[in-house]
């Protein structure tokens, strides 16, 4: 088990490369995190929602994703609740008062302590994932995830902080001292994360920490760039680079601008790994933003997933970005919707049964000539569709029904909108609009040729290399990154006493 300092120290990353690692090694790997919060989710082939790390995860042990992976999904929305998802299916909204007292708890603990010996049973070696501090002991009594589970599977614990956000002594320390005696013996290894600069300066530290905590430091790993892992959080999603400078010549002639793309960076975005192969082409500068200065400057604008439709369009009236999209469309580009950001861009959003909220209703930005009704049932299922004379794929995560809207003209000749009973395709295109439900859309070449290529004004080189093939290759660079600066052979020796948590496959 993975815990950490505390939360983005890296071990969602390093999970992700330890289940690569031992599918390498000829071992049959699966994740597991008992309890996530993320508004980064992913639709299993059952048609469940789990954290999209756990996907990720899955994909790097060659696994179908799972709901015992991810029993246990809190999703943050509006109005200071999270919405619950337990075992892939929403089982209702608590404020975080509610959902951490000690009433009830049990019933969750035992769903999630199911999911793990249900996963148990098929997958050896579990690499499993905390969730933020491991040493808040003020929610020690209601923890799910951290050492009561690691203390349910009977799991060592590999300790993860970031060095990189300063003061790694005090809070290595800190996190072992504070646990209980039997939950300090089930500490083995310390994994020093996101160093940077030459690691012969660390040597010395290293010794120290060891020292202090009599813990082995099993290895301390650089930071990369040149890796691509889908990221779990969104916070430095408004640090992506912007580059709106003027068109430059290039030596053949012509402009060598690329395509600019902003995503509009919503209070409550999800599923923004949406746009992580838009943002690899070399024909596209993709970046996320809420200014409408750069929202003029754009190619192509995209109104992204979120977990609160109503609080974000809200918030895009109040501070004019939904005007500059409108703007936009009329002059002439290119505007993608997708879950929530469709939902936007239709005529009518409405929330009868306070689905999301008390705010019963807005109005969209009325590009497309749909309307959207919030319902509590959630549709999450993988999808085909044909695009372009394309098989594609992708998968829907999304409460809301939306349906079609025809302009009609009564007796007196005056103009009337009436929503009509009709079925939508997966994929509604419609005046430089595209409007969908479906993630992962952008993970279909053809799409991405659809919009990009006659906006590019000069021909890239786009590597011949499918989602599937790029995403697999960046599992193996980042298997092979920690290799180098982790003692892989320790784990296995930590594993060695207990040979049952290692059994290798027999095929």
């Amino acid at each position: 088990m993975l815990v950490g300092t505390g939360s983005d120290v890296g071990k969602s990353v390093l999970a992700t490369a330890l289940c690569r690692i031992f599918v390498q090694d000829g071992y049959h790997p699966a994740p597991f995190k008992a309890q996530n919060m993320a508004l980064n989710s992913y639709a299993t082939p059952e048609g469940m929602e789990i954290g999209r790390a756990q996907a990720v995860q899955a994909e790097a042990a060659r696994l179908a994703p799972h709901t015992d992976m991810n029993p246990l999904l809190l999703k943050p929305n509006s109005e200071h609740t999270t919405q619950v998802v337990l075992n892939g299916k929403p089982i209702g909204n608590r404020s975080a008062y509610d959902y951490f007292r000690k009433e009830g708890r049990e019933e969750l603990r035992q769903a999630v302590n199911d999911a793990f010996d249900r996963l148990a049973v098929k997958y050896n070696p579990i690499v499993m994932e905390g969730a933020g501090s491991v040493s808040e002991i003020n929610l020690r009594d209601s923890d799910l995830v951290n050492m009561p589970m690691a203390r349910h599977a009977d799991a060592d614990v590999i300790l993860v902080a970031d060095i990189d956000r300063g003061g790694v002594f005090a809070s290595v320390y800190g996190s072992i001292m504070l646990q209980t005696p039997e939950d300090k013996a089930r500490i083995k290894g310390i994994i020093i994360n996101k160093f940077r600069g030459d690691l012969r300066l660390f040597d010395e530290g290293r010794k120290m920490m060891e020292e202090l905590c009599g813990v082995p430091v099993l290895g301390v790993v650089p930071m990369f760039k040149d890796i691509v892992i889908e990221e779990e959080d969104s916070v430095e999603l408004d640090r992506k680079r912007k580059d709106l400078d003027p068109p430059q010549p290039s030596l053949q002639g012509g402009s060598c601008r690329k395509v600019h793309v902003a995503v509009i960076l919503l209070r409550h975005i999800s599923n923004f790994t949406d746009f992580d192969i838009l943002e690899r082409d070399e024909r596209v500068n993709l970046f996320y933003t809420n200014n409408i200065k750069d929202i003029e400057k754009s190619d192509i604008i995209i109104l992204p997933g979120t977990k609160a439709t109503l609080d974000d369009l809200y918030e895009l009236r109040r501070n004019g970005v939904a005007q500059a999209i409108i703007r936009a469309h009329k002059d002439g580009k290119t505007i993608i919707g997708i879950c929530g950001g469709y939902q936007m861009l239709g005529q009518m959003v409405s929330d009868p049964d306070g689905v999301e909220g008390s705010v019963p209703c807005l109005p969209g930005l009325g590009i497309l000539p749909v309307e959207t009704v919030m319902t509590a049932e959630k549709v999450t299922r993988q999808v085909e569709f044909d695009f372009e004379e394309n098989r594609c794929k992708g998968y829907e995560i999304h409460q809301g029904r939306t349906r079609k809207s025809s302009l009609t003209l009564n007796g007196e000749g005056e103009r009337h909108e009436q929503f009509v009973e009709e079925d939508l395709p997966l994929v509604y295109v419609q005046d430089k609009c595209l409007g969908t439900y479906v993630h992962g859309i952008l993970d279909n070449p053809v799409v991405i040729d659809y919009l990009v290529t006659p906006l590019a004004e000069r021909a890239c080189e786009v590597p011949a290399m499918t989602a599937e093939e790029f995403k697999d290759k960046q599992y193996d660079l980042l298997a092979e990154h920690v290799r180098r600066y982790v003692d892989i052979d320790k784990i296995y020796e930590i594993l060695a006493p207990r040979p049952s948590n290692l059994a290798k496959r027999s095929h």
